[in-house]
């Protein structure tokens, strides 16, 4: 096929998040969830992956700007409360342009108090694929298709894991199929739902990563995630350096 289309990482300039297809999440039910921020505009998903880790996308940093993230929050523009990033891990070996290895995991001042509205999900615990056919979930705010303004509020929708060779043919030289996963369904991402989770069976088993440019309301090529088991050995790292 020709490879004219362009991959969109959910981040523009004016970014902002959508869940197309998708309901609102019952208030506090994904309590993982943070609202990452520039300059008190939400630009990211992202989740908590521990009492001091926010795990999200790479390309949600441009540029050194600083970043703080809100958690315990339902509506992004109220959470319990705003954290600022102390450091900042991306992958070594993310690549801007092709967006392999798009995951970071940003430290926070302090630690996060356990609560109903705030906790961390679980992570996979070795590296393997999830299997085609699985139902997930992935959940963000923002925008539901191209034109919308973005939402407040968490919005959510069941996706379908999608065989790993179909991906590969859907998206060839852009997709690698031993570091990512692709998911698809009735619904998916829309802008700036970039590096919020792709959760099966209430593990995080990937990060929100990319989609085909202009058409999030009915991709033809499935949305694509960062496939977190493939990093284990580097996130342990980071996670077990600060204890």
């Amino acid at each position: 096929g020709t490879n004219c289309y362009f991959l969109l990482t959910a981040t523009n300039a004016s970014v902002q998040v959508g869940i197309v297809n998708g309901t609102e999440a019952k208030p506090h039910s994904r309590p993982y969830m943070v609202s990452i921020q520039r300059n008190k505009k939400h630009i990211c998903g992202g989740f908590l992956v521990s009492e001091q880790f926010v795990m999200t996308a790479a390309h949600c940093f441009q540029n050194g700007e600083k970043l703080a993230v809100v958690v315990g929050a339902h509506d992004y523009t109220h959470g319990s409360g705003r954290m600022d990033v102390k450091f900042y891990h991306i992958h070594p070996g993310y690549e801007p342009k092709s967006l392999l290895n798009d995951i970071m995991l940003l430290q926070l001042y302090g630690k996060v108090k356990k609560s109903k509205n705030v906790n961390w999900i679980s992570i996979p615990k070795k590296d393997k694929d999830i299997k085609a056919k699985v139902k997930c979930s992935v959940a963000g705010w923002g925008k539901k298709n191209n034109s919308d303004t973005p939402s407040a509020k968490l919005m959510e929708v069941d996706v379908t894991i999608i065989d790993q060779k179909k991906c590969q043919k859907y998206w060839e030289k852009y997709y690698s199929t031993s570091r990512m996963v692709c998911a698809g369904g009735r619904g998916g991402f829309c802008q700036g739902d970039s590096g919020g989770p792709l959760v099966c069976n209430n593990v995080a088993v990937g990060v929100v990563s990319f989609y085909e440019k202009n058409n999030c309301d009915s991709p033809n090529r499935p949305n694509v995630y960062t496939k977190i088991s493939k990093f284990l050995k580097w996130i342990n790292a980071i996670l077990e350096g600060v204890k």
